[in-house]
């Protein structure tokens, strides 16, 4: 082999080596740009998680919330209702007791008229 064909190989051998370090270098920033993106969407992936959980327990908040509600109006009706009855109760039993005066009194009519 000749100088000169040694001395061309010996260059491009150069210039390979050139562009395949420049591609390893690429390479490096590349898997440095896809670790940071990685992170960041690990984070992304953490934080909708850390929200999600954040509004299962607020919604699970609301429906205990709105189920004890919903059994203190329940007690609250059960307890107008008995207290509405019991007063419904007084009305008929008043209003008996109006009848058989009127009616005792209208016997006694009668019996003065007679």
């Amino acid at each position: 082999m000749s100088e000169p064909e040694y001395e061309a190989r010996l260059s491009a051998l150069e210039a390979r080596i050139g562009e395949l370090s420049q591609q390893a270098q690429a390479a490096r920033e590349d898997a440095a740009a896809a670790r940071h993106l990685a992170a960041a969407g690990d984070r992304d992936v953490a934080e909708i998680r850390t929200e999600l959980r954040d509004f299962r327990q607020a919604t699970t908040g609301s429906f205990n919330a709105l189920r004890e509600d919903l059994a203190d109006l329940r007690s609250e009706t059960r307890a107008g209702f008995t207290e509405m009855r019991g007063k419904f109760d007084q009305a008929a039993a008043g209003q008996e007791r109006i009848a058989a005066l009127l009616t005792t009194l209208l016997d006694q009519n009668d019996n003065d008229d007679q």
